[in-house]
């Protein structure tokens, strides 16, 4: 999950919510440069935090009994194993996608060495059935990490203010984004979405204590708190 502390108590920003947020950042790509498997790449946007369900899962508090934020997570190999099989009840391809970005999550760590060199081995199967090549799922994979950074730079309030500019990512064609807010849009150059400007959404929680006594009250906390939508307008220049 996505922790900001805001002067009203902690916000909550649930990995789905920040998924389906990059999910409808891609759902705008231009369909002229879109992956030859668009759906999928969709598909695999919107579904790569999945396992990360903040309403069953527990390891959500710190020891001084705040919320952990996504940052503060080590890798889990029954979720890794989780994601990677519900992926791959969708198509290999997706499968592919998900394991590209496990390694680009968890690459330098000892605790997943193992599981990724494995992966790396179901891949060869993975891109046999699914018909494709390593450079097509390197530039679909490219497309969902720019849509993941996007929101999460989204989610997590990093938006300079004073149209100060911040790199959001390269894209699957190299180039490297950037994005400004004007006013109350946020201002992405260069554009690489179909139409001139398109709305998205998100959602919230805010929590006004700061710490809970265990999984079980906090869980209870962010499902009685109210749920916030945010509307966010993104634009070119």
């Amino acid at each position: 999950m996505i922790v900001n502390y805001t002067e009203s108590g902690w916000q909550i920003i649930t990995q789905r919510s920040h998924s389906l947020l990059a999910a409808q950042i891609c759902g705008h790509w231009k369909k002229d440069n879109q992956p030859s498997r668009w759906v999928d790449t969709l598909i695999a946007t919107a579904e790569h935090d999945d396992v990360y369900n903040e309403f069953v899962n527990d390891n959500l508090l710190n020891d001084k009994g705040g919320p952990v934020n996504f940052k503060n997570t080590d890798f889990e190999l029954p979720y890794a194993e989780r994601l990677i099989a519900m992926a791959e009840t969708k198509s290999a391809y997706i499968a592919l996608l998900v394991s590209r970005h496990i390694q680009f999550l968890y690459n330098n760590n000892p605790k997943a060495e193992q599981y990724i060199r494995n992966l790396k081995i179901k891949e060869k199967s993975w891109l046999k059935f699914a018909g494709t090549t390593n450079g097509e799922i390197n530039r679909s994979y490219k497309l969902l990490e720019f849509c993941d950074a996007f929101s999460l730079l989204i989610c997590q309030g990093l938006v300079p203010p004073e149209q100060r500019k911040i790199e959001i990512s390269s894209g699957p064609d190299g180039s490297v984004y950037e994005m400004h807010s004007q006013g109350k849009r946020l201002i992405v150059a260069p554009w690489p979405f179909e139409t001139s400007r398109f709305f998205a959404t998100y959602e919230s929680r805010t929590l006004s204590a700061l710490t809970f006594q265990d999984t079980a009250d906090f869980r209870q906390a962010v499902e009685e708190a109210e749920t916030v939508t945010h509307l966010i307008e993104i634009a070119g220049n």
